[in-house]
């Protein structure tokens, strides 16, 4: 199953692309309705961020707002997501800027994606937002770690400052086409 492809046209209006052979053809069209199939269900949605190797996590920052960056990170049957501040990559300190985001507003979001140029039928995206556990236990903490060092071979020895840990409290997604 293929995608729609909406292309914008002039004054907002949007159309298909293909009907009768381009898209210029198309000014002033009605926009195509919604797709029920395209959304995740949450079972899906939760299946493929577990999967998934790495993602962008967004944290809120006092003044300039959304604060993105990309991570590492590894999720358990509980739905907790585990983020590590590790040793492995140079940085200018061990507090990261993240950390400082969640203490002073504790909602996140974690977002995975699977792109392939040359066939957009495959995209898809998942976003888990998510709720720092600032009084995470040492047990729910270590089992994450251990997670992490069974997912990544640069995490074998456990090399980690510390690992965050958030709890979902949501997710949602889509996907073009399966």
């Amino acid at each position: 199953m293929g995608a729609t492809v909406v292309v914008l046209c002039q004054e907002g209006m949007a159309a298909r692309k293909g009907q009768t052979g381009g898209h210029d053809a198309h000014v002033g069209a009605a926009v195509v309705g919604p797709r029920n199939d395209m959304k995740l269900s949450v079972e899906e949605a939760r299946t493929r961020l577990a999967a998934y190797d790495h993602g962008v996590l967004g944290s809120v920052h006092p003044d300039r707002g959304v604060d993105a960056v990309p991570v590492a990170f590894a999720v358990d049957e509980d739905g907790f997501v585990g983020v590590p501040v590790d040793t492995v990559k140079a940085k200018v300190a061990f507090r990261l800027q993240r950390e400082r985001n969640l203490e002073a507003d504790p909602r996140a979001v974690l977002l995975v994606h699977h792109w392939d140029r040359d066939d957009w039928s495959q995209l898809w995206w998942v976003r888990a937002e998510l709720t720092w556990e600032r009084d995470a236990t040492p047990g729910r903490q270590a089992a994450l770690a251990a997670r992490l060092a069974g997912r990544y071979p640069q995490y074998r020895d456990h090399p980690f400052a510390r690992v965050l840990v958030l709890r979902i409290v949501g997710v949602t997604g889509w996907v073009a086409g399966e």
